[in-house]
């Protein structure tokens, strides 16, 4: 059983959110996503940093699957929204662009320089932006499933109900922010108790969209209590979805499920995409 966080510590609380020091190797792990995303754009770089506003990040790397009217992955990076950026994460396009799936990834402004909510208005001008360009780019505006890692899968799951999209896959996501306002993460992230209501996932009128979140069995144990709790949730609600722990993997190494075009979020990624 995991811990009630409300009877942690400040120590064991910050420490049950920490994804970097509890994988030791995590600074390895994150040097060889680079290096995999460097050799990508290399060898793809017609549509990198496509400006969707005008600040510094608002920047989206897209990877056409090369037929028009393909399916649109939107992968949304982690780093509990205040580090990170999304040229470590384009290796990921490699598995869904071998079953004919375009790949965008877009970029947003960090904490403290942004709000959340500030946060989640990038990211859905992102989405729009790619809907008015998805004919010029090659992909199907219609047919889009979001997807991020960690504080990704918390704005993955936010966008389920814009426009375009129809499918979520939430991968080590966070669903409920009240933990995170009591935690070392706050001194940027400055959420007050009004912000958990409106913009954790789990506190908010859930989607009717399909959503699927998965876990590793290595991650933290709050990191799965997280996804299990949004899933029981939106089961009980009868809603489209589901939720898979994935068998060791931690806070890192479970992104090579979507990464490989056989890895079990990949499978899941496709699944979202042909459903009605």
């Amino acid at each position: 059983m995991v811990a009630d966080w409300r009877n942690m510590t400040q120590a064991e609380l910050d420490a049950a959110y920490d994804n970097s020091r509890a994988v030791v190797d995590s600074p390895q792990i994150l040097a060889g996503f680079e290096e995999r995303s460097r050799a990508l754009a290399e060898r793809r770089p017609e549509f990198l940093d496509l400006r969707y506003g005008p600040r510094e990040r608002q920047r989206i790397d897209l990877f056409s699957a090369g037929s028009a009217g393909s399916p649109l992955l939107v992968f949304i990076h982690g780093g509990y929204w205040q580090m990170r950026c999304k040229e470590t994460f384009r290796f990921l396009a490699e598995g869904p662009l071998r079953h004919g799936i375009s790949v965008a990834l877009p970029g947003y402004t960090l904490a403290p320089e942004q709000s959340l909510a500030g946060i989640l208005e990038e990211i859905r001008s992102a989405l729009r932006w790619l809907r008015e360009h998805a004919a010029a780019l090659g992909f199907a505006g219609s047919r889009i499933v979001v997807s991020g890692w960690s504080a990704g899968g918390h704005l993955a799951a936010m966008m389920a109900d814009e426009p375009g999209v129809t499918g979520v896959l939430a991968i080590s996501g966070i669903f409920d922010l009240e933990p995170i306002r009591h935690s070392y993460l706050n001194e940027k992230l400055r959420l007050v108790p009004e912000d958990v209501g409106e913009l954790s996932p789990q506190c908010r009128p859930l989607s009717g969209r399909p959503l699927i979140a998965v876990c590793g069995s290595a991650e933290l144990p709050e990191l799965q209590r997280q996804t299990w709790d949004f899933a029981r949730l939106r089961a009980a609600a009868k809603l489209p979805g589901g939720a898979f722990t994935l068998a060791g993997h931690n806070h890192f190494t479970i992104l090579e499920e979507l990464a490989s075009p056989d890895g079990l979020a990949s499978s899941l990624l496709r699944m979202l995409i042909s459903l009605p």
